[in-house]
């Protein structure tokens, strides 16, 4: 090998081969170059170093080392040989190409280290099989060229998707032979793919791999075409009857006809997809099927390679619009498939939808469609909304203009809705093709308004139905009444026409409308086209450079007039236009080349302009003598830091001539910029550019070195001026930086205040910066590199913002952007007095006296501390405890004493009036159907049912059908557009449907049940989680059957306690303030819906009477003889909650329904004989702060324990109507009159002005109504409201949420921090309070024996079947049976009810119980659960209120579990006797008939489906159901049909 030096800076490598001595000849040939030092030649001294890998070669600047080999760089065998690099060879054992002295062994095989001159690596040059069908294994047969000796056990290596299967190899005479991986550990293709590519290698158990090709796997079941199959690279073969791909014919297609592939090899009758049946789309047939959006068509396609066994079988056209599938069926006559007739309809707003469309035939085995024939679904509509643009469409849309609709359609749509409609007198047509003309032409707009009297506009009009060719509006044009000649080629069908308009030939204005005529139509436009005169009035400036690029200012009339607008000067030199308006015009001069003077002349189409009494004149260029700042030299440099704003001097000539001159500079290949300011014709001032360094040091003492130039019209000599040799760079220094004063107030001694900092004169000089003291400034007198002195104002400035009595700042800005603010600074003096001793020495005195005090002091302190703080500490942490504890238990014992009275009363009354039970229809109502209040199921005069009795009463004979109503439920569970919704309707309506049959109802039940226990056991889910949720028709019907069956149970036992927890939680509630906006109250069981401030208020009896006329509107009679009825109410309530808490207790035993409605009553205060107040939630008199009201209260009002109250009707009381009459009898100008009505004889004075006086005077009843705020907090969501409101005020009642009060005073921070401290205490003493009723609850539920009522049948029956259930499916583990009963029973029937007790009771349930009721229903439901909760402090506090009690709770559950196990089983005679009961007691409570209509619209929706689920199923074709659910349909049609 040679070294030689080229010519420049690198060495080449060269090959010197067969060299003899005779001089004969020798062969050479170069392979590398080694770079060396770019730049600079390489010397001819190079020296290798001892082991000669290495050599050192010396240019101008530097030695330099460089290797003579880098074998590592080449990856692969013919790489490494294809180098020619003498060094290298490849490493077969290692698979590596290296030096000869780095292979292992290399001696030892010549085949072990492979030269470049042998140039053979080892290669496998054929795998025999080359690919494989991935589910087979086979042994192959791999040739190696090259192959070396090797000692140890060969083996394969299949590596793919990062994973490697190995198997052992044999060595053959020609290479090795190894078997492919076994199937299952083979991975799956790609999704999409057909095969996968695999490295193939050969390796040995000890080394790496050392010859390696790539090896396909493919799989033809992922073929689902039969064309797909036969057409594929691989021998894949397709299975007719079959349907499928397969590559072992022999065993998959027995009996069948096969087409084979095209890469099959061997003989065949039928190979290639030409065999394949399939939908054929001839020549002249389009693969296109065009159908119209709302259309019936049937659609016909040609087929071939029909079988016999195919033509016998069942077709079915399926066409999927919209992810919607549909089928039809299809009848195939000859080679054509006909299928029914079908509306071909789509919802979204696109022109078109393709639609795919397929033939099945035997069920489910479409034909193929190689062509892709697909329908195209259009609306003529969407494609064009004018009449021009439709008949412009595309001849095979068939698309015409409609004029009864003014619509785009095809002719049977038109027909349709031209029925009875109005004919066009014009075209004598209702429907328009293309080969007529839209009758109403229009001209939405032009462009321009404007054009010059000489004519030649280009005038662009735009609108519809303008024309279909360019020969219908070629003579129809008129603008302002002058002719107008379009241009064919710029000509837009229908929409556009551009046309150039003649002049009128005389200066006089002339305007007029666009006219477009089209045949015999016309039309004109809105607006008027007007020829004008354009005037030249003046221009600025009147000088400019020679380069251009000054904006010249025209200003006249009209100078936007035309479509072509040019300006030139002197003629030849071109201004181009800008912008321009109807007062002026811009344009931009070009260069000249030469100093000129010209006059401006414009074109405006035809019409030229002059402007003659003023020249444009230009001067010469802009030139830059030198650019500084900063400290003043003799080296001008221009200076800046990086925030930039440094003032720039700049010196030069002509620089007035610039109008906008910019300085930039360029860091890092991007533009900063910044403006100037013209001082004069020789001299301006620019400030430096803001540089973003993005965190780039900057040394002071070497600055950055950057280009600038001036940005000056488009004068190029200034542009770059640090490129000229005569100029500097722009140098950028680091910010300055200025130091805070060391003191947190400086005190001003002297004259002049000096300020420390850090290169502070880099760039800078004194008049970059500025200085300011508060509100005045601070003159500079000097700036040195670390420190600037200037003179402060003589006296103390004010600060600067709202306070201009504190001391004021010191603020330093540089250029502008940099700002540091230096500390506060004060005039007056640390000592105001003068002593005689030197005020060095008093301050030492001061200081050594103090540190004695403070030592002693100290001392003191701390002696004391520590002999008292442990006793201290102890007995106030006692007391607080002491205190509330004592606290706490009195609260408790307090509303545990009140509630149980209260309950008593409770008690008794319910011996009286009872409890508000409702009644089974409307309890199966809201349970069934919770979010509709009048369902059809509770109308019974529909006459549109009574004309489909016959087809309902076939429907219901269907349903009674087990195998229908199993295939009608599984059908419609099936569809994924069948949502949850629907699933829970459609069982609610079985129910309904069956609850005369309640024995076949409890039949099919148990089936579906036991179907969905067995799909839970085949599937992946855990059976824990079998019947959680309701996601089947079953789960929902589960819950339903025991509303159904409990509902006496109800009655007779478990509703008491039920509803004495309800009136308990509600009494608790209602004993303390309940906010009526945020429904927080002061006693709840919700964390989230707790008081967490502290309230004041007072607990208050108010009578309450009803006036007479309450008692006539209502229609109720008189409650306790209308006397006077004490109400406990407190003085914090809203006039809403006072009306509330009256009618509670005045209809106290009266059903909820039943009492007259809170939103129809006033309350009125009453004193006296005649003195009268209605109370409002908010009137005039309510407080208002800032943008929230607050809601008017007892107190508010000032209405005292023991007052009288009268609810009487809205708007009909007596006084209102005495009003309403003395204010139409009365009128503005009758000032003296007197109302007939006496005020309250109170005393005035008490009253603030947020108070109202208590007159009828304040009523506020001239506007009042009912307003609703969010929340409504205790069910009191309706406030009162009184005189005009404004929307955009929040009003509050306790709690004002969101509301940050500056003023808020220390005593309210402090008590609010108690109440929050204290807070949680509430709820515990709630839920103490509230124990025994959850208890009571709990424990009736819980037992199989309670209250003198038997279990009922229904749970004992359900619980057994759960647990036969579990027993043949071999659950053996009892936490399953356990939860499934849970899921079944406890939370799926009774937490609803005790969430919602107004599903049971006639009550109204507030928003604050229904909180309450929440947490009460989820520990019910951690009761229920087997799994352990472990709670800690961050748990929520609705599980550890009832943390202790949950265990307790859980052991009543599986004690009543295992009591139901232990019971006698029920007999079906039994069971089934107590099921007929049921069913007769309830038979008429529902109508039917409209539970049997809903079902059948899900039935109607799906019915395709349906239908053929019927007509597959055998039990169904031996009882003919399809054919009957057929007969149901048509005699539905029929009805629908008949008048």
């Amino acid at each position: 090998m040679l070294i030689s030096r080229r010519q420049q800076s690198a060495i080449k490598e060269v090959v010197v081969e067969n060299v003899k001595g005779d001089g004969g000849g020798r062969g050479a040939f170069e392979y590398g170059d080694i770079a060396v030092d770019e730049g600079s030649r390489v010397s001819s001294d190079l020296v290798f170093d001892p082991q000669r890998m290495h050599l050192y070669a010396m240019t101008e600047r530097k030695v330099t080392k460089v290797r003579v080999q880098d074998c590592g760089v080449y990856k692969t065998c013919g790489e490494c040989l294809g180098a020619r690099d003498p060094y290298c060879g490849w490493c077969s054992l290692e698979n590596k190409c290296s030096l000869r002295s780095d292979c292992q062994d290399a001696a030892k095989d010549p085949l072990y280290w492979i030269s470049y001159k042998s140039g053979r690596c080892t290669t496998i040059t054929s795998v025999t099989p080359n690919q494989l069908q991935r589910t087979t294994a086979r042994t192959l047969s791999l040739v190696i060229d090259n192959l070396p000796t090797l000692s140890g056990q060969f083996q394969c290596a299949f590596s793919a998707f990062g994973k490697t299967l190995l198997t052992n190899a044999t060595r053959t005479a020609n290479g090795v032979s190894c078997t492919t991986p076994r199937t299952d550990h083979i991975p799956a293709n790609p999704p999409g793919q057909h095969h996968f590519t695999a490295k193939l290698s050969v390796r040995t158990t000890t080394g790496p791999d050392f010859v390696a090709t790539n090896f396909t796997f493919f799989d033809c079941t992922t073929y689902t075409s039969c064309t797909e199959c036969v057409s594929s690279s691989y021998p894949c073969d397709w299975c007719v009857d079959g349907h499928r791909c397969t590559h072992d014919t022999a065993e998959n297609c027995r009996n069948d006809i096969l087409v084979t592939g095209v890469n099959r090899i061997g003989p065949s009758i039928r190979s290639g997809p030409g065999f394949c049946p399939r939908i054929n789309a001839t020549a002249s047939v389009s693969t296109e099927i065009l159908v119209s959006h709302g259309i019936k068509k049937s659609i016909k396609v040609k087929v071939e390679n029909i079988a016999q066994f195919i033509v016998q079988t069942n077709f079915v056209c399926q066409f999927n619009i919209e992810g919607r599938v549909t089928h039809v069926r299809a009848q195939l006559l000859g080679d054509i498939i006909y299928c029914d007739d079908m509306e071909f309809t789509y919802s979204s707003r696109a022109p078109n939808i393709t639609a795919t469309f397929a033939v099945i035939w035997g069920g489910s085995k479409p034909l193929d469609n190689p062509d892709n024939v697909h329908v195209l679904i259009y609306r003529c509509r969407e494609m064009a909304d004018n009449c021009g643009l439709c008949l412009a469409l595309a001849d095979k849309y068939l698309c015409g203009w409609c004029q009864t609709s003014d619509k785009c359609e095809v002719r049977e749509q038109c027909d349709r809705s031209g029925i009875g409609g109005s004919v066009s007198v014009a075209t004598g047509a209702p429907w328009l093709d293309r080969d007529q003309i839209c009758p109403n032409p229009e001209v939405k707009r032009f462009d321009p308004r404007l054009g010059p009297w000489e004519g030649g506009t280009n005038v662009t009009i735009e609108g519809v139905n303008l024309g279909k060719t360019f020969a219908d509006i070629a003579g129809g044009i008129t603008v302002a009444g002058m002719p107008c000649h379009p241009y064919k080629e710029l000509y837009v069908q229908t929409r556009r026409i551009v046309c150039l308009v003649d002049s009128p030939q005389n200066i006089e204005a002339r305007r007029g409308p666009v006219i477009v005529r089209v045949s015999n139509f016309k039309g004109e436009s809105a607006d008027y086209y007007e020829f004008v005169n354009p005037v030249i009035e003046s221009i600025h400036p009147t000088r400019g450079p020679l380069s251009g690029g000054t904006q010249l200012t025209i200003r006249g009339q009209f100078m936007n007039a035309g479509s072509s607008i040019h300006a030139v000067i002197d003629p030849s030199l071109a201004c181009s236009i800008t912008s321009t308006n109807s007062s002026h015009a811009i344009c931009r001069t070009s260069a000249s080349n030469r100093l000129r003077s010209g006059e401006l002349q414009m074109s405006f189409d035809r019409g030229i302009r002059r402007y003659t009494r003023q020249m444009f004149q230009y001067v010469e260029d802009p030139t830059i003598e030198y650019a500084e700042s900063g400290v003043v030299s003799q080296v001008k440099v221009p200076k800046g830091v990086p925030s930039g704003g440094i003032i720039i001097s700049v010196v030069g000539n002509n620089l007035e001539y610039i109008q906008e001159p910019k300085m930039f500079v360029r860091y890092r290949d991007v533009v900063h910029s910044s403006s100037c300011q013209v001082l004069s014709n020789q001299r301006m001032e620019c400030r430096s550019p803001s540089v973003p360094v993005l965190g780039q040091q900057i040394s002071p003492e070497e600055p950055l070195s950057l280009d600038y130039g001036f940005l000056m019209d488009d004068v190029p000599s200034v542009r770059n001026l640090s490129h000229s040799t005569n100029y500097s760079k722009f140098l950028l220094y680091p910010d300055p930086v200025y130091e805070k004063f060391d003191e947190e107030v400086k005190y001003y001694k002297s004259d002049y205040l000096t300020i420390n900092g850090i290169n502070l004169d880099r760039a800078c000089q004194e008049n970059d910066v500025e200085v300011s003291i508060g509100t005045a400034p601070c003159n500079v007198t000097s700036l040195s590199r670390n420190q600037l002195t200037c003179r402060p104002p003589s006296a103390q400035p004010p600060a600067a913002g709202s306070n201009p009595n504190d001391a004021p700042e010191v603020v330093v800005l540089v250029g502008r952007n940099l700002r540091y603010v230096i500390g506060k600074l004060s005039y007056d003096s640390p000592n105001s007095g003068e002593g005689q001793l030197p005020r060095s020495v008093i301050i030492g005195v001061t200081i050594g006296c103090g540190l004695l005090v403070f030592v002693f002091i100290c001392v003191v302190i701390a002696y004391r501390r520590k002999s008292t703080e442990s006793s201290r500490v102890l007995k106030s942490m006692q007391e607080h405890m002491d205190q509330l504890e004592l606290q706490v238990a009195a609260e408790c014992k307090e509303a545990f004493a009140e509630l149980q009275t209260e309950m008593t009363d409770l008690t008794s009354d319910l011996t009286s009036g009872g409890i508000p039970f409702l009644d089974y229809r409307t309890y199966a109502m809201k349970i069934l159907f919770p979010s509709m209040e009048e369902h059809t199921l509770l109308q019974w005069e529909r006459p549109e049912l009574l004309r489909k009795d016959k087809p309902l009463r076939l429907f219901g004979q269907l349903l009674m059908n087990k195998t229908f109503l199993l295939l009608f439920i599984r059908t419609l569970e099936s569809n994924r557009y069948f949502y949850m919704r629907d699933r829970v309707n459609v069982a609610s309506l079985i129910m309904v449907t069956l609850q005369s049959k309640m024995e076949y109802c409890t039949d099919i039940l148990k089936t579906l049940l036991a179907e969905l226990i067995e799909k839970c056991m085949e599937g992946k889910s855990h059976p824990k989680l079998l019947l959680r949720r309701t996601e089947s028709v079953a789960e929902k019907m589960l819950s339903a059957w025991f509303t159904f069956l409990l509902y006496k149970f109800l009655r007779e036992c478990a509703g008491e306690p039920l509803y004495l927890l309800f009136r308990a939680i509600k009494h608790q509630v209602d004993k303390g303030p309940v906010d009526c906006v945020t429904s927080e109250a002061r006693y709840s069981l919700s964390e989230e819906k707790l008081i967490r401030q502290s309230i004041d208020y007072k607990i208050m009896t108010v009578y309450v009477s009803i006036s007479p006329q309450t008692i006539y509107v209502s229609g109720l009679e008189a409650h306790t003889d209308n006397t006077d009825t004490p109400v406990k109410v407190l003085d914090c309530d809203t006039i809403v909650q006072v009306k509330d808490k009256a009618l509670d207790t005045i209809y106290r035993s009266t059903p909820y329904s039943q009492r007259p409605r809170k939103e129809d009553l006033d309350l009125e205060w009453r004193t006296g004989t005649s003195g009268r107040l209605v109370l409002y939630d908010e009137d005039s008199t309510s407080k208002v702060e800032g943008d929230w009201k607050k809601l008017n209260t007892l107190a508010h009002y000032r209405v005292p324990d023991g007052a009288l109250l009268t609810l009487i009707p809205k708007q009909s009381s007596m006084y209102n109507l005495s009003i309403l009459s003395d204010q139409h009898r009365g009128g503005a100008a009758d000032k003296g009159h007197h109302h007939k009505y006496e005020t309250l004889n109170l005393n005035l004075s008490k009253f603030s002005s947020a108070s109202p006086p208590m007159s009828r005077a304040t009523s506020p009843m001239n506007h009042h109504g009912d307003r609703s705020h969010g929340g409504g907090g205790g069910g009191h969501g309706t406030h009162d409201r009184g005189g005009d409101q404004d929307p955009s005020v929040k009003v509050w009642h306790l709690v004002r949420h969101h509301d940050h009060d500056n003023n808020r005073k220390d005593g309210d921070q402090r008590g609010n921090k108690m109440v929050s401290e204290i807070y949680l205490t509430r709820l515990l003493s709630t839920k103490i309070t509230l124990q025994k009723y959850v208890d009571d609850l709990f424990e009736t539920i819980f037992s199989i024996a309670n209250r003198g009522s038997a279990l009922p049948l229904a749970i004992k029956y359900m619980f057994d079947f759960l647990d036969d259930q579990a027993l043949q499916h071999g659950i053996t583990d009892p936490e399953v049976v356990h939860t499934w009963k849970s899921n079944s029973l406890p939370l799926r029937f009774w937490v609803n009810l005790i969430k919602n007790p107004n599903f049971v009771f006639d009550v109204h349930k507030s928003n604050i119980v229904d909180s309450c009721l929440s947490v009460v229903a989820q520990t019910f439901m951690d009761s229920c659960s087997t799994s352990d909760h472990r709670l800690g402090k961050d748990s929520p506090s609705s599980k550890l209120l009832f943390a202790k009690d949950i265990p307790v709770y859980k052991e009543w559950v599986e004690r009543y579990y295992a009591d139901i196990k232990t019971m006698a089983a029920i007999s079906d005679q039994d069971m089934n006797a107590m099921l007929a009961e049921e069913s007769r007691q309830h038979t008429v409570d529902f109508n039917v008939n409209c539970a049997l209509q809903e079902l059948y619209n899900y039935a109607d929706r799906y019915y395709e489906q349906l239908m053929m689920a019927l007509e597959e199923d055998e039990f169904s074709q031996k009882q003919r159901l399809a054919y009957r659910l057929e007969q149901v349909r048509n005699l539905m049609a029929a009805e629908m049909g008949s008048p």
